[in-house]
């Protein structure tokens, strides 16, 4: 039975995307879509440029060559008040969270509010105060950071993207550094958070537990390659994908090569 997300249309298209850094190339020859609507997973091991796919997609680094097209605009091409627009599209959570130390929950949760609209104090701490609530944390929203644990650091940060209500998160390694509990009730976050409010998410993690817990679809990339070797759902690309580096990856086994360089 298909998923509702199957049947919506293309909110990002990355074309014929190479990255890289100088002469070194990271990834090529990327093509792929996110749905509305979905939690879109982009996974692979160390080193793999998963991170770096995000940072393209976000527009903090410029591509070699391709497109990143969000509703059909592109982000590497878009200048001026057409980047800015496109860039209210989306709101991203870091690895760490990315909170500033001297201000309160509410206070960095209001940070895209006072930087990009006109809304009275009042107004805006309202807004700060119902996104910590739909996290989680509104009894915790006088509190510094470093009064936190690092789930709710996280949380609040997932707050803080979703300030100005945009139609895509970015979420960079959210589980990272979590204990499994923690990361368990993360991930039922996420899938409350795009269930109950249709936001598409974008999802860098190569957590085995949370990529079966959240994806709708993922894709895989690869190191040696430096391009996308998988695309589909989980438990599919678990059980059928006919590519060695899929299977170990999704199977958690030893890479054989490896083992006999160690061993």
């Amino acid at each position: 039975m298909s998923s509702p997300t199957e049947k919506q249309p293309p909110i990002i298209a990355v074309e014929d995307l190479t990255i890289g850094y100088g002469e070194r190339v990271v990834q090529k020859d990327l093509n792929f879509q996110v749905r509305r609507g979905e939690v879109f997973v982009i996974l692979g091991g160390s080193g793999s440029g998963k991170s770096s796919l995000l940072k393209c997609m976000i527009g903090l680094v410029a591509p070699v060559s391709g497109k990143i097209l969000f509703d059909g605009v592109d982000i590497v091409t878009a200048e001026g008040a057409e980047r800015l627009k496109l860039l209210n599209k989306f709101g991203v959570m870091y690895q760490s969270g990315a909170l500033f130390g001297s201000m309160s929950l509410v206070e960095n949760a209001r940070l895209p509010l006072d930087e990009f609209t006109r809304l009275d104090l009042h107004e805006r701490e309202l807004v700060a105060l119902t996104k910590l609530n739909q996290v989680g944390l509104l009894e915790a929203a006088r509190r510094m950071p470093s009064e936190l644990s690092g789930g709710m650091q996280k949380r609040a940060g997932i707050a803080r993207a979703m300030a100005l209500d945009p139609a895509i998160l970015f979420l960079d390694e959210p589980s990272a550094g979590l204990d499994p509990i923690t990361s368990a009730g993360l991930d039922r976050l996420i899938r409350s958070l795009s269930r109950d409010f249709g936001i598409t998410f974008v999802v860098v993690t190569h957590e085995l537990q949370s990529i079966f817990a959240i994806a709708d679809r993922c894709i895989m990339v690869d190191a040696e390659r430096k391009t996308l070797i998988a695309e589909g759902k989980p438990a599919e690309l678990r059980d059928h994908s006919e590519d060695p580096v899929v299977r170990q990856f999704f199977r958690r086994e030893a890479d054989p090569e490896q083992e006999r360089k160690t061993g």
